[in-house]
């Protein structure tokens, strides 16, 4: 028997010894649309969408609208385009959800994330006081993380699998749609696992727990390593790099990587490339996490993911003419820093275009004389630029502007905060919902950008700052950070002179020449490292050359307004592969 992107099973071997192929088993692939995140804190179900399949052939297909028996959000009623009128007069769960378990009956459960489908499932079953048949479940999000590489997707969302696999159906947040461009990856799925010898549904079950002959054949590469804190680097034959790592217990950590539990497929292939595993040892755990960074920027492994993109880092400054603008540049020896630094230009694009919406800064491109000469613009025309070019203001009105959006960056976000405040009040009242809902979110993560900026312009402008605490062994970790940077690291050893450790310390440490900027000394994700360290509890500063402070007004003040709108809208939406997507139910 054959079946597209499936192998030809062996007919002479008994079914016993194969196990139940999956080119013979029958799967129901669903896919939900909800009106939020959890069931369990109220959402509903709003359509039920599913599709049969065995060998490759649709058997039969399962969809229905259901009445969530109250009002669909606003912001899932634009993702879904389910709204109130096409769910009135729908049935509703109590008889939607025995009708879908008759048709998947028998069958083996598959969903896109079956935690999220399936958890609603069961919820409603339990809520009905109905038995759960006790589907056998594949989720399809699993599967992939282990047969795509990072190279192929940047993630496994369904929208991302169906281009990757040039799907028939594209996923539209419709649940039919979504079951029906779930089945295409499934099977191109299973052609993929075909290829790595699983054939059958028990080869599948047991194949995130299987460790292959290179994970056996190198377990020695373990032996002798620390067991303190410190980093490890994988390298090949070569010596070049292949995967840093950090971990407090570096031997525990590494020998993981040779057992069952290492079901990664990428880091799979990285043992089999393998031939050496170098340590190096750390005081602290904070001094391995620095560490772990600089190597990877300095040799970008292959098999790291993170950290490896700190040249991709992009600032805002204001530019150095006659009639000054916002520019986003990749590096900058200049200090009149706006904000920065964003990880992506496209979201220092979004920053500059929040900050373009309160300041009427120009937005041309090009130099301008002192006195302006030329036509308007269309944005002049819509009141976003004052038009220093025909004259709509003096050199004295701009530069006020542009003062205040320097405060408003340094000091205090009051006015951009201010300003999407009063428009999301407008939309609301309008009953434009959607659109005051995306402005509250501009607004969350202008706050979040602009405390972070403040946070590192603080922290970086400090010459010198040694800071200890007591950590959970009962022993003193102390630190010596220069312009953001971690620049030595150590434990008091017990009945030791505090200060004298601390002055030795300190007359050891890397020495540290800043350079002009808004980073002079080290990446923006070490700073934020060491800031993480030192906002722990329990932390003490000894030693700060210099003033350590953030602005009374700053950006962190008016987080504690605005940080709850944000984490309502978190709640009612599940984590993705990066954290949260900001969407409602979507993988």
């Amino acid at each position: 028997m054959s079946t597209t992107g499936v192998p030809m099973w062996d007919d002479q071997l008994p079914l016993s010894s194969l196990g139940r192929p999956l080119a013979d088993l029958t799967f129901t692939v669903v896919d939900l649309e909800t009106t939020g995140g959890s069931a369990a804190k109220g959402a509903m179900i709003t359509e039920i969408g599913a599709v049969q399949v065995r060998g490759g052939e649709v058997l039969g297909e399962f969809a229905t609208l259901v009445d969530p028996c109250g009002p669909i959000p606003p912001f899932i009623a634009r993702l879904t385009g389910i709204d109130d009128a096409m769910v009135d007069g729908a049935p509703r769960i109590e008889s939607v959800l025995p009708a879908f378990l008759e048709f998947a009956a028998g069958t083996v459960l598959v969903a896109h994330n079956a935690p999220f489908d399936v958890g609603f499932l069961k919820h409603f079953a339990q809520e009905q006081g109905r038995e759960w048949p006790g589907f056998e479940v594949v989720d399809t999000v699993t599967v992939a993380r282990r047969v795509v590489t990072r190279d192929e997707a940047p993630n496994c969302k369904l929208e991302t699998l169906a281009k990757l696999f040039s799907a028939s159906t594209t996923p539209v947040h419709r649940a039919l749609d979504d079951a029906r461009a779930t089945v295409d990856v499934l099977h191109a799925l299973i052609g993929r696992l075909g290829g790595q010898g699983v054939q059958t549904l028990e080869e599948l079950r047991s194949w995130s727990g299987q460790v292959s002959d290179a994970q056996r054949r190198k377990r020695n590469l373990a032996d002798g390593l620390p067991t303190g804190p410190g980093v490890y680097v994988f390298e090949d034959a070569a010596g070049l790099p292949l995967y840093v790592g950090t971990s407090r217990n570096v031997r525990k950590r590494v020998q993981t990587y040779f057992t069952a539990s290492e079901s990664r497929s990428r880091m799979r292939d990285m043992v089999a490339l393998a031939e050496r595993v170098r340590a190096i040892e750390c005081a602290t755990p904070l001094e391995a996490a620095v560490r772990e960074l600089r190597l990877i920027a300095a040799h970008k492994p292959r098999f790291n993911r993170r950290s490896r993109t700190a040249e991709k880092t992009v600032f805002v400054k204001v530019t150095d003419e006659a009639w000054p603008r916002l520019s986003i540049v990749r590096s900058t020896t200049e200090n009149d820093v706006v904000l920065g630094a964003f990880p992506r230009r496209s979201a220092a694009e979004s920053f500059v275009e929040t900050l373009h919406e309160t300041f009427t800064l120009r937005q041309c491109g090009g130099r301008m004389p002192a006195k302006g000469t030329g036509s308007s613009c269309a944005l002049a025309d819509l009141g976003r630029c004052s038009a220093p070019c025909v004259g709509g203001v003096t050199r004295e009105e701009y530069f006020l502007t542009l003062d205040a959006l320097r405060a408003s960056a340094h000091s205090s976000p009051g006015p951009v905060l201010a300003s999407l405040s009063e428009r999301m009040a407008v939309r609301a009242e309008q009953e434009r919902y959607e659109e005051a809902a995306d402005l509250r979110d501009r607004a969350v993560r202008f706050a979040r950008a602009t405390a972070r900026h403040q946070r590192l312009r603080a922290f970086t402008a400090v010459a010198a700052l040694v800071a200890s605490r007591r950590e959970d062994d009962g022993h003193w970790s102390v630190h010596v950070f220069a312009h953001g940077r971690l620049t030595a690291a150590g434990v008091i050893p017990p009945r030791a002179d505090a200060w004298e450790y601390v002055r030795v310390l300190k007359a050891g440490a890397e020495t540290v020449v800043p350079t002009s900027g808004p980073l002079p000394a080290a990446t923006s994700e070490e700073s934020e490292l060491a800031l993480r360290w030192l906002e722990q509890d329990g932390v003490r500063l000894v030693e700060v050359e210099g003033a350590w402070a953030s602005p009374y007004p700053g950006a962190g003040s008016h987080l504690s307004v605005w940080q709850p709108a944000a984490q309502a809208r978190d709640a009612a939406v599940i984590p993705s592969e990066q954290g949260l997507t900001g969407r409602p139910r979507r993988r």
